[in-house]
């Protein structure tokens, strides 16, 4: 490469190459590289090399970094091993077997030198870009040649894939395969190139040599009735638009919907945000005049609203969080829950009596067992030690968390027991002070958010999609500067979400927030708003200060018992308030708000332009063909010496 006449116009460190197909890669698997996008005279180029020759100022001559790339340019990089996630994403651990690792691939022999997986290819020379499915794990991105040979798979272990496809959207049409929402056709920008792209994709039905300009001069009246299938595409690719900025989106024409599957987020005008205030809370006294002479509720609809507007007196919870979890009726008379009690009681503890009755000798034969012991015993003694309830060497009220914990997993033997969940058990013993009383609360709290827990991280995913979708209608400009950051993920709320903000606030805060929350009102995910207000609160000082991604999950972090559960409560309803105001709201924001039902049909994710990104749908199960090799998203035991999983 001659050094003189090139230009980088991007480069992004931490793109590792997984020279492995093993699920679990080690560090001799990876290399650590830079990606730069080069123009070279005429020709643009993409260009991998490890980081001990990306550097070499005689190969390349750097820019500063380009002002539209949103990213940095870095000359070096630590060839480290890069786990691909922040520490304080490590809160789920589960106790299972480590599976058998794959023998590697052809070709990714150890011995092989890493200078020889560099490579640079011109833009004009690729025919597709393939983008790895959205999850937590490292995303990656595989490029397909016009001879139909694949480039190594590019893993950014920092992020950085959004970037890179804007950077490229510069030289290349990138449109969304039809068949395939995560494969991006690679187009030039010449008309000519655009009509055969129409032909190849089949996306009008009479001949489009002159499709371009009578789109160009009226979008809406050509061939509208295929524009929910394009999209993206023509957002994308047609209309002009600054360099490095996101097009925005076209509107519908009246009473014109789209096809199944496929909802085009538009640009949604909300109205004034409400002023909200919170109520006290719910008196002994009131929740008397609320029982009725056979001790049955009366009123519950309003009752529950008076706890969702003001939550509970301190001497109440005990009997009301009974409700609340569903371990007691709000229907059932007094006499109904003294049987129900009785037999819940018994049933508690049979499971108990199962775990008891294991000899060491079975345990040691038990590793399933043993491990969720050991897990157990472990969190147990780290939860919550400054409350007076669970201080102290001895103290009774770790006793009764440990066996709580372990008659769970005889309660559910398919999820067992996961770090995390000793949090959400804290408080309800703390409050009810009975073991039996606390084990069927627990379980009906368990019932709410089971999901969190899950080895597949399949739920996580979903909430951290309809928070990023309800904060893209809330503040775009926000959903911009995180994705500028490579936060466009949210996934520094992960810990937020699943244990709801157990560690966010103090104890009090803690018990009038979940109370609040377990109501289910006024929807059924109000603690996605509580995430968008606090994002809200902090919405200044994470865009005026200039925060990297580093910077952002760290003021993150610090805002531990800093906040305030009634202002985070009152600006969450009166964003809920300001969203369902808005006569145009998006089906889908509908959906996530609980004011529309799912759409009965089933039909896969929606194009997803590289230039705004909406998470509306989970993209379609890829076939076997087409699995690349990529990181296990599940999360093995922490190491004993850990201080603490997600402080």
């Amino acid at each position: 490469m001659e050094g003189s006449s090139y230009r980088v116009v991007f480069e992004k460190g931490g793109v590792y190459l997984h020279t492995s197909a093993r699920k679990h890669q080690d560090p001799d698997s990876l290399i650590a590289g830079i990606i730069r996008v080069v123009e070279k005279d005429s020709d643009v180029l993409l260009h991998w090399a490890p980081v001990e020759e990306a550097g070499d100022p005689t190969q390349i001559l750097f820019s500063k970094k380009d002002s539209s790339s949103g990213e940095p340019s870095t000359s070096e990089e630590e060839p480290t091993f890069d786990p691909g996630y922040e520490p304080d994403w490590a809160v789920i651990s589960t106790v299972r077997p480590r599976p058998h690792l794959a023998e590697p691939r052809r070709g990714a022999e150890p011995s092989c030198p890493r200078s020889s997986w560099a490579f640079s290819v011109s833009l004009g020379e690729l025919k597709s870009i393939r983008r790895s499915k959205p999850g937590l794990s490292w995303a990656y991105l595989v490029l397909v040649t016009q001879a139909g040979g694949s480039l190594p798979a590019l893993h950014f272990h920092r992020g950085g894939t959004r970037a890179l496809l804007r950077v490229l959207s510069r030289y290349l049409l990138l449109a969304s395969s039809p068949q395939d929402p995560r494969l991006y056709l690679v187009f030039p920008h010449d008309s000519s190139a655009l009509s055969c792209s129409f032909q190849h994709l089949q996306l009008f039905d009479q001949d489009s040599s002159n499709v371009v300009s009578r789109f160009l001069q009226d979008p809406y009246s050509t061939t509208f009735s295929s524009f929910s299938r394009v999209t993206n595409f023509f957002r994308g690719a047609l209309q002009p638009h600054p360099e490095g900025a996101s097009s925005p989106d076209l509107p519908l024409l009246p009473d014109d919907e789209p096809e199944p599957g496929f909802e085009v987020i538009s640009c949604v005008e909300l109205g004034h945000r409400p002023t909200v205030e919170r109520a006290p809370p719910v008196t002994e006294e009131e929740w008397t005049r609320h029982v009725g002479p056979d001790g049955r509720l009366q009123n519950i609809p309003e009752l529950k609203s008076r706890i969702f507007s003001g939550g509970l007196s301190p001497g109440l919870r005990r009997e009301a969080w009974k409700f609340l979890l569903g371990y007691l009726s709000w229907e059932g008379s007094a006499e109904e829950h003294k049987a129900h009690v009785r037999k819940k009681t018994d049933e508690y503890f049979r499971m108990k009596l199962q775990w008891k009755s294991v000899s060491a000798e079975q345990e040691r034969r038990n590793s399933l067992l043993h491990g969720y012991r050991s897990l157990i015993e472990r969190d147990v003694s780290r939860t919550d030690r400054t409350n007076k309830f669970y201080e102290g060497p001895e103290n009774p009220g770790l006793s009764l968390l440990n066996d709580i914990l372990l008659t769970y997993c005889m309660y559910h033997f398919d999820l067992g027991y996961v770090q995390g969940m000793s949090d959400l058990l804290s408080p309800i013993l703390f409050v009810v002070q009975n073991e039996v009383d606390a084990f069927w609360c627990f379980c009906g709290f368990m019932e709410l958010v089971h999901g969190n827990f899950e080895e597949s991280q399949e739920t996580m995913k979903r909430q951290l999609g309809q928070l990023l979708l309800l904060l893209r209608v809330l503040d775009q400009p926000l959903c911009d500067f995180l994705d500028s950051q490579d936060s466009g993920s949210l996934c520094f709320c992960f810990r937020w979400l699943l244990i709801w903000f157990k560690r966010e606030f103090p104890f009090p805060d803690v018990l009038r927030l979940w109370e609040v929350l377990w109501t289910g009102l006024p929807g059924p995910n109000l603690h996605l708003l509580v995430a968008c207000a606090i994002l809200d609160m902090e919405r200044d000082t994470l865009m005026l200060s200039g925060f990297g991604s580093n910077e952002i999950l760290k003021h993150i972090n610090e805002l531990t018992m800093k906040l305030s559960v009634e202002d985070v409560l009152t600006r969450a309803e009166a964003l809920y308030r300001q969203l369902t105001a808005c006569p145009e709201l998006p089906h889908n924001v509908q959906e996530v708000l609980g004011l529309a039902q799912p759409r009965e049909h089933s039909s896969p994710s929606p194009p997803v332009s590289p230039l705004t990104l909406s998470p509306t749908r989970t993209p379609p199960p890829q076939s076997r063909e087409d699995v690349v090799p990529q990181p296990d998203s599940s999360l093995e035991i922490l190491p004993e010496d850990e201080d603490s999983t997600y402080s």
